[in-house]
């Protein structure tokens, strides 16, 4: 006689095997060309709402300091193509400059750059651009990568060369698919995740990327900015 749990049991299981097959579908349809669409639907759409955002928030950087309101970074992309990640930028204009004597002349801050790639506290991050990190809003124009296709709007974090062999052999991993505007980092506490959690949070998106993920990981991303915990 089958009792009240193993029927839950049987039934669950069941509901499984009647999703397994449309969800295989839903992914395969979805990384075989429906991401790419949606990327850039949802770029355009995006570059032509937030181009006067955008252009109000560069005029401010610029009278801010009078230095160039863009920064480009080489990024790690699919398939391991460096590409120029474009953000707003957020740092004084000698940044890359200034942190070689800051972790020159700081154990600890060299020991947390070491371990997570960035300073909790970091001195080269003006004013205007510490409101800019914690809304996320310097991050905007990272739509023109996603509509050139050398990012996504949902995936890996972008990393830089030295930080491949951090993944070991989950790098494979983060190089099949392209880097993420955003991504299950920047949505799931990402000033208290440490570099491992980091590295397995893009593993488990590469391996169940979905349509609906996508949209879910995007609407975080929402709530994220709305409450200003971004860094």
């Amino acid at each position: 006689m089958i009792n009240v749990d193993n029927q839950h049991f049987a039934s669950s299981t069941e509901v499984r095997r009647v999703r397994a097959p449309e969800l295989a579908a839903e992914n395969s349809w979805y990384r075989n060309g429906g991401k790419r669409a949606f990327d850039i639907a949802a770029s355009t759409l995006g570059l032509v709402v937030l181009a006067p955002v955008l252009a109000v928030i560069a005029a401010i950087i610029f009278l801010y300091d009078r230095g160039m309101p863009i920064f480009v970074h080489r990024r790690l992309g699919q398939g391991g193509e460096s590409f120029g990640c474009i953000k707003l930028r957020s740092m004084a204009m000698n940044a890359e400059e200034r942190l070689k004597g800051l972790l020159d002349s700081s154990p600890e801050m060299r020991r947390e750059w070491n371990e997570s790639q960035k300073l909790t506290n970091d001195p080269r991050v003006t004013g205007i651009g510490n409101f800019l990190r914690k809304t996320s809003l310097d991050e905007l124009p990272q739509l023109f990568n996603v509509l050139k296709g050398e990012m996504s709007l949902v995936g890996p974090r972008p990393i830089v060369q030295d930080e491949l062999p951090r993944y070991g052999s989950d790098a494979a991993a983060y190089l099949r698919v392209r880097p993420g505007l955003t991504g299950l980092w920047q949505t799931t506490g990402r000033n208290d995740v440490s570099y491992d959690e980091r590295v397995g949070m893009d593993v488990a998106y590469e391996r169940d990327i979905s349509f609906t993920e996508d949209l879910r990981i995007m609407a975080m991303t929402v709530v994220t900015m709305l409450r200003r915990t971004g860094k």
